[in-house]
């Protein structure tokens, strides 16, 4: 018998891997008919009536829940939002060439945005807590991850919709890609005058929006959804050339965003450990640090307090920002007993730096504090419990004159482990029958609901 030639054996399991993966990634098992998603993301695109409503609730959740920075109340705000809707709806209009849907979609999301800003400057206006909480400060500067959040999420989201079972990945997706707070961190700084604020905010706001969209394009023309068609070839012709330049003035400035992002990230980390490296004094601690990125011209600037550092030190530390790959950046040091350095700005930065450092030791603490708490509480019920099981017992058995009852550790030495065992001790001033013993047993296990318990009668 001929042997078949180990080439080709190789070759056929390649394509059987091949093949199994080509069924195991097939986007189009369990798809819904592509003009029934059409359908259903065109219905979520209308900002009316109730959906109007609902989102100015969700923002006056979400401004609340920033005021206060709680991020469970966020994360609510963030599942009523019906903003999803007109997002994804501009993605899926640039990729079936839907210009009617296109300008539905921005025009619906515009209003949004407007009323959401709107909501949310009028609220932080009259709101007595001032205060820049760390939830609202998370939204003023964006980063790659969040371009990283939104891309990925996006898709999740459209993978989802076309599906026909439809699952809760779109809310999912709504709580990732954060699209309620941006929009109340931009009131917050309308409301106390703080524009960049306003600007972080919006324009993280902005390239979540930009990446849903481009992310629901991207799958919407892999899975070939059906183009809409026009009975005037003129009309076609010029719809599309529309929609191909929207697409393109989409997709190059995203791009041209995620890579300023990616630049900005890298920068902030170089500019990090440069600070963390070269500012390590054993008399001298950086109080406060601050990075201000510029393509042309980016700022590290520091505080320090203790032991001042001569001028030349600082001008050796300063040539090292290019082995830390900070090129076109300035340094810009203070220190305690400079001529015009405002003291009201080192108290807060020393301040600061004093709560950022113990924020961790607070928490800490707190944990520790409502560990033991939890333990006094639980100790405090079982007291109770032994006083309110004796009394019952000593009306069964009223020969009985003391009862203990505690939760021991048992070590077991064989099995190398611990085993809790529900100990009890019961005292007599007349010896019970064996007969007693065992019904005063069944009754004990019975009345704590343990399923084993060893029980010591003196």
């Amino acid at each position: 018998m001929e042997e078949t030639p180990k080439p080709s054996r190789n070759r056929n399991r390649f394509f059987s891997l091949l093949i199994f993966f080509k069924d195991r990634f097939d986007l189009h098992e369990g798809k819904e008919d592509e003009l029934e998603t059409i359908d259903y993301i065109g219905k979520n695109v209308e900002f009316k009536g109730a959906n109007l409503w609902i989102l100015i609730f969700a923002i006056l959740v979400a401004s609340i829940g920033l005021n206060v920075n709680s991020t469970a109340v966020i994360i609510g705000a963030m599942l009523i939002s019906p903003l999803m809707g007109p997002i994804m709806g501009i993605g899926l209009a640039a990729g079936i060439n839907d210009f009617d849907l296109l300008k539905k979609s921005m025009k619906n999301l515009g209003i949004a945005v407007a009323i959401s800003i709107i909501t949310s400057t009028v609220y932080f206006s009259f709101t007595p807590l001032n205060d820049a909480q760390s939830e609202l400060l998370a939204r003023t500067e964006p980063s790659i991850w969040d371009v990283l959040i939104a891309l990925f999420g996006g898709l999740a989201g459209i993978v989802a919709g076309s599906r026909k079972e439809k699952s809760n990945a779109i809310p999912g997706v709504a709580i990732a890609t954060a699209l309620m707070p941006p929009l109340c961190t931009a009131g917050y700084g309308l409301a106390t005058g703080n524009i960049y604020y306003f600007l972080g905010a919006f324009y993280l706001f902005f390239i979540n929006s930009v990446f849903i969209s481009l992310s629901t394009y991207l799958i919407v023309r892999f899975m070939k959804f059906p183009k809409k068609e026009f009975i005037d070839s003129k009309r076609e012709k010029t719809v599309r050339t529309y929609i191909s330049i929207f697409t393109l003035l989409t997709i190059i400035p995203s791009v041209y965003l995620a890579y300023n992002i990616v630049k900005r990230t890298f920068w902030q980390k170089s500019a990090t450990e440069f600070v963390n490296t070269e500012f390590d004094f054993t008399g001298t601690q950086v109080i406060s640090r601050n990075y201000k990125y510029n393509p042309d011209s980016s700022l590290i600037e520091i505080s320090l307090i203790g032991d001042r550092i001569g001028e030349n030190e600082i001008a050796q530390i300063e040539k090292k920002l290019v082995a830390f790959k900070l090129d076109k950046t300035y340094l810009k040091v203070r220190q305690s007993g400079d001529q015009g350095m405002d003291i009201n700005i080192l108290r807060s930065d020393i301040l600061k730096d004093l709560y950022e450092r113990n924020e961790a030791l607070i928490k800490d603490k707190d944990l520790r504090i409502a560990l033991l708490e939890r333990e006094l509480n639980e100790y405090s019920f079982s007291s109770r419990q032994v006083t309110d099981i004796a009394k019952e017992a000593k009306i069964h058995y009223a020969n009985l004159d003391h009862f203990t009852l505690n939760r021991s550790i048992i070590a077991n030495l064989r099995e190398n482990r611990q085993d809790t065992l529900l100990l009890a001790i019961a005292k007599f001033n007349k010896s019970p029958s064996n007969q007693e013993k065992d019904r005063f047993r069944s009754w004990l296990k019975l009345r704590t609901k343990a399923d084993t318990i060893s029980l010591i009668f003196q």
